[in-house]
């Protein structure tokens, strides 16, 4: 018998690894259709889809490992993190899916809330909040929607050797901005971001690029505390605020 592995679990989904299979078990079977359909669209290597039974999907493993993880250093290549960067810019340049992502106005409420939970419940010092609130700022601005991935970070992000073998997560994609995923994907890695900017092969706005590290360690806190994750821990999201 296969050994049973917890990848990750809290109240709204866990991930089991049984061999080389994966259950997704979801609380939100919507996140699930979007995840199916968004991997089915992408032109990028994705995990096979083996079966889905509501709220079980199954997944094949990919090969290879992740580029890494947050608050160690990487131990893939910088050509792994450029081709990291090339995925994104595919990703970005393949037709939009038909549903929407966030609006600018959606985001900017959700991070007044979050900074103001953070300050009310003395989670970060005030100061701190605030510099990077201002920081933020740089985000909220037109973009032009891409298809983008929502959750690009380097654990979801496998590769071999220099190549990439495959993206994992998608059940946050949607339209969005293509700087998220670029700076999702390098959060806590900055020294990563020349590599990934290589083989994105564009001009990148680098100070949008810093308001998304803002941004999204702002919104992420309470969420990572309240399901058992440390955002404290060395070089992750308080880290990447205090650096800001």
């Amino acid at each position: 018998m296969e050994e049973v592995e917890v990848v990750v679990a809290h109240d709204e989904r866990a991930t089991l690894r049984v061999g080389d299979v994966f259950l997704k078990i979801d609380a939100d079977q919507a996140r699930t259709d979007v995840e199916v359909e968004a991997m089915a669209m992408a032109p990028l290597p994705t995990p096979e889809v083996l079966w889905r039974r509501p709220p079980v999907l199954a997944l094949a493993a990919l090969p290879g490992t992740a580029l890494g993880r947050l608050g160690e250093p990487s131990p893939a290549s910088p050509a792994a993190w450029a081709a990291a960067g090339a995925a994104a810019r595919r990703l970005h340049d393949a037709p939009l899916p038909p549903w929407p992502g966030r609006s600018i106005d959606e985001i900017a409420a959700g991070l007044d809330v979050e900074c103001e939970w953070l300050i009310t419940n003395d989670v970060l010092p005030a100061d701190l909040v605030t510099r990077n609130r201002r920081v933020a700022e740089a985000a909220l601005r037109p973009w032009t929607p891409v298809f983008t991935h929502g959750d690009l970070q380097l654990t979801h992000v496998f590769v071999d050797g220099d190549e990439l073998t495959g993206v994992i997560d998608w059940s946050e994609a949607s339209r969005g901005d293509a700087l998220f995923d670029l700076a999702i994907l390098t959060l806590g890695h900055e020294e990563r971001l020349g590599d990934v900017i290589a083989g994105y092969g564009s001009d990148v706005d680098l100070d949008v690029i810093r308001a998304w590290w803002s941004l999204r360690s702002l919104v992420a806190i309470r969420w990572l505390v309240e399901h058992g994750f440390d955002p404290f821990s060395p070089g992750c999201e308080v880290d990447v605020l205090r650096s800001q």
